[in-house]
């Protein structure tokens, strides 16, 4: 793949956005006029839509918090079925992001890859995307906005792997009320920033998902991987692109001695290093996303002008999300032998993850100018010509949608059933009390 060489350009070209916001980040700067257009809902609407969000968004987090509560137990009498229920209640949860960016900020996503993808990002007759990608594999991508993870979490929804993703948290979240128990009860890590203090627990984390066998429901192709099913999302730059992260990124790359980026950050590769270290021969795949957001002028910044307030309330998310994707064969990388690396041999890992970010770096600088990455419209054939033959997606746009409108119910199924057990039980209850009273 041919990338275009990168262009230093100036970042001072934004003026004050002149509502205030509260916004998915740090109020900021943001481009006029807005590159979504105007705003598209009054102040009414966006209020009702407000409360439409809020309230939306409480009745699943708490009903998929009881869902948990309720399922705990099993982990005492079956942990096959425990697994199994609590990759359910994280579908659940895929379900309702999918919802919330269906109704309330729906967008074109526009999805491309490299040769190493050919084959697995197909557009179904109806038009939605599908992904076949595998049942384990460990994804990366830039970060650009603080919804940057309902789009990844939506591509595993297109595999129908949304039960079984893991994502890596700050700490502090872990003590947000309902939300923070329920992403333990999904299995994900919380991190300090402190490595002496996360080594530890990551290790133990990482250790469960590469030895984690089940045979209940939920558990994967069966005589395919014995394994289960685990994506684990990473963002090795470690936080989004904004004023400030860019300022702590510049400073890094001048203490490293190396250029700094214009469209991302510099990756930090620690973690990283760290997962793929104790994943290794349990995951033959590194996915890699580039994400880029229509209509972010340069020098600006997405998290102030995709704020909450313009994409769920105002009406007025980017016009577009492009993601162009690759993999990696982890066999292919410089992982480190033992367990305490070399500095060599932490070096060639840091170059090599260095080298895919300066690519990143490319591929957004050809988005900036031509608004669209590269597509692989190649194909391979087997045998006869037309037999066997795979074809480059080209450009796929799609949406974020559900498949089918009724996947909704099954984020109220259990408390559903629970419900009419007790309303069930509770009249037969009071029949049996008449009987016995007539008698």
């Amino acid at each position: 793949m041919s990338l275009p060489k990168p262009t230093k350009i100036s970042s001072s070209q934004s003026v004050s956005e002149p509502f205030p916001d509260f916004g998915a980040g740090s109020s900021g700067r943001a481009a006029e006029p807005h590159p979504a257009g105007r705003v598209k809902y009054g102040p009414v609407v966006q209020i009702l839509r407000l409360l439409a969000t809020i309230t939306w968004t409480l009745i699943v987090i708490c009903s998929t918090h009881a869902t948990q509560l309720i399922g705990s137990p099993l982990y005492f009498i079956n942990k096959d079925y425990y697994y199994a229920y609590m990759a359910l209640t994280k579908q659940s949860f895929g379900i309702f992001i999918i919802t919330l960016t269906q109704w309330f900020s729906p967008t074109i996503i526009r999805v491309s890859g490299d040769a190493s993808v050919r084959g697995q990002l197909v557009q179904a007759k109806d038009g939605r995307l599908e992904t076949h990608f595998p049942e384990r594999l460990v994804m990366v991508a830039n970060h650009q906005l603080y919804s940057d993870w309902l789009y990844l979490w939506w591509i595993a929804y297109t595999s129908l792997m949304h039960g079984h993703i893991f994502i890596i948290l700050k700490e502090s979240l872990k003590y947000v009320p309902i939300i923070g128990p329920a992403m333990m009860f999904y299995g994900f890590v919380f991190m300090a920033r402190n490595w002496a203090k996360d080594r530890p627990r990551l290790q133990h984390r990482l250790r469960k998902l590469a030895q984690s066998r089940h045979g209940g429901p939920m558990s994967g192709k069966k005589g395919v991987e014995s394994l289960d099913p685990m994506w684990l999302m990473i963002y090795p730059e470690g936080t989004n692109l904004s004023g400030n992260t860019r300022k702590g990124s510049k400073k890094w790359a001048d203490k490293q001695g190396i250029e700094d980026f214009e469209h991302v950050l510099l990756p930090r590769s620690t973690g990283l290093l760290f997962c793929l270290q104790e994943l290794k021969g349990t995951v033959d795949w590194v996915y890699d996303c580039t994400v880029a957001y229509e209509g972010i002028p340069r020098g600006a910044y997405g998290q102030d002008i995709f704020t909450l307030r313009s994409t769920y309330f105002q009406g007025r998310p980017a016009k577009s999300v492009n993601m162009y994707w690759r993999r990696f064969p982890i066999s292919s990388i410089p992982l480190p032998t033992s367990s305490n690396p070399s500095p060599s041999e932490t070096e060639a890992f840091n170059k090599w993850l260095l080298n895919r970010w300066q690519e990143k770096e490319a591929l957004l600088e050809q988005y900036a100018q031509n608004g669209r990455f590269p597509a692989d419209e190649g194909h391979d054939s087997e045998g006869a010509p037309g037999v066997g033959m795979v074809k480059g997606a080209g450009f796929i746009e799609t949406e974020v949608k559900l498949g089918r409108w009724w996947e909704i119910l099954q984020i109220f199924s259990v408390l559903g059933t629970l419900g009419a057990a007790i309303v069930a039980m509770s009249k037969g209850w009071g029949l049996v009390s008449m009987i016995v009273e007539r008698r």
